[in-house]
């Protein structure tokens, strides 16, 4: 009995923190959708430290700094804007970080992490006076499907590219070695994970993870877990490390360059994952604005500070909080159970990180695929609507860049709009974007 009344005591705070009956779910929705959430994203925890550790960071501190970053982005997410979005260390910035900071202008990798530490300062106030909010809000409904859509096609395309069924080669890319293992599993896992979507299995995605990983290690096609528990690795070599950085670098031209071309890569990746996430999960009212998008917007910026004190790359949102989304994930309890995992992943990081691509590839791919469907929500009649929006979505994936296909659909938008003499279809904070992107492109 006592357990009873405790059980229905925390269901009912948990009702009251997250609002669960207003948002049409429960406490057993929102921990599948966590849990599938964090099985999609946790390759996240071996592919991060991997890329910074060639910028010569420490590999297990990386690990460390990743799992708390993330853990703590995705509670700050979860109890501050009640979403059910998710951030980890972004897939592009840490390769930017590494590839073009460290080894392309031959900086330490703690300039870097200075740079994203200046840039998570500039979020933090460009939030805190509406500025974000504001871009967010002047953004065409028609963008906003196309960024729905052109997400979805971007996440397919990372699918296919992670498992192996695309690859590249040929003039730019050409279809993987289809006999493979590796490839023939990951297409197990796709019809499994399709089949049990159709049957509208609950948690269907997270069944596939787990029996194609499962299959996979049986017939030793990727590697068994090694080990199941064992210590975190220390974070001493990175933590806190952005202020070992001479003021000379700190106020130099290349500094400058560096922090800007995070800004706009990572405020448009970030807004377009948002929109697109937040557009799938029917957090869009009808009007076409987020609700508590602002608390959103500082969760992130807040996030990107606190990851590069600890350090790890810049987080954002990620395309892979559609897949708890998919699965009935409606408020922040999915983030907080993510998070929860990600500490967990620390003492467990054999098991977690065991989980082979070709098990999470094919739920990128269903995702990718439900995302697409707002394609059906542009009109196509309209080619001053129609045109900026194909080139929104079919950027992203082909310019592997959620920002680049959203400032082509914005300046085509509102070129097409001014020389069709649909003046009033566009205001002055798009104009401004407009410029905005164009010198971007011109100068940087």
């Amino acid at each position: 009995m006592q357990n009873t009344v405790q059980k229905s005591t925390s269901v009912g705070t948990l009702e009251k923190i997250f609002k669960l009956k207003e948002n049409n779910t429960n406490v057993k929705t929102e921990v599948l959708a966590g849990v599938t959430t964090f099985m999609t994203i946790a390759y996240i925890l071996v592919v991060n430290p991997t890329i910074l550790g060639q910028a010569g960071m420490d590999k297990g501190a990386v690990f460390t700094a990743t799992a708390i970053a993330s853990a703590i982005g995705c509670l700050v997410m979860g109890l501050l804007a009640n979403y059910p979005i998710i951030l980890a260390p972004s897939m592009g910035i840490n390769a930017f970080f590494t590839y073009t900071v460290v080894l392309g202008m031959g900086y330490t990798w703690q300039f870097a992490l200075c740079a994203m530490f200046i840039e998570g300062i500039i979020f933090i106030l460009l939030t805190v006076t509406n500025v974000r909010e504001k871009i967010i809000e002047c953004m065409p409904d028609v963008l906003k499907h196309a960024i729905t859509a052109g997400i979805g096609l971007f996440i397919t395309f990372i699918g296919f590219v992670n498992a192996g069924i695309i690859k590249q080669g040929g003039a730019i890319i050409s279809l993987g070695d289809i006999k493979s293992s590796t490839v023939l599993l990951a297409v197990a896992g796709l019809i499994i994970a399709s089949a049990l979507l159709i049957r509208k299995v609950n948690g269907a995605f997270l069944i596939a993870i787990i029996i194609t990983s499962a299959i996979g290690m049986a017939l030793s096609i990727v590697p068994m877990p090694q080990g199941v528990v064992d210590v975190p690795p220390s974070i001493q070599p990175v933590f806190m490390k952005v202020f070992e950085v001479q003021k000379a670098q700190i106020f130099s031209l290349d500094m400058i360059v560096v922090v800007l071309t995070l800004l706009f890569v990572n405020m448009f990746d970030s807004i377009g994952f948002l929109l697109g996430i937040a557009d799938r999960a029917n957090l869009i009212d009808e009007d076409g604005n987020m609700p508590g998008v602002k608390k959103a917007l500082l969760a992130e910026s807040l996030s990107t500070t606190v990851s590069s004190l600890l350090g790890t790359s810049t987080l954002a949102t990620t395309v892979e909080s559609g897949s708890g989304i998919a699965v009935g994930g409606r408020t922040g309890l999915t983030a907080v159970i993510t998070a929860v995992l990600f500490f967990v992943s620390l003492f467990f990081a054999p098991l977690f990180t065991s989980i082979p691509a070709q098990a999470t590839s094919p739920v990128l791919i269903l995702v990718g695929f439900m995302m697409a469907s707002s394609i059906l929500k542009i009109n196509f009649e309209d080619f001053t609507d129609a045109i900026p929006a194909f080139l929104t979505f079919i950027i992203m994936p082909l310019a592997y860049s959620v920002a680049d296909g959203i400032m082509f659909g914005i300046i085509s938008y509102t070129i097409l709009k001014l020389l069709s003499n649909k003046k009033e279809d566009v205001g002055l904070s798009l104009i401004v974007l407009t410029i905005v992107f164009i010198l971007k492109f011109a100068l940087l």
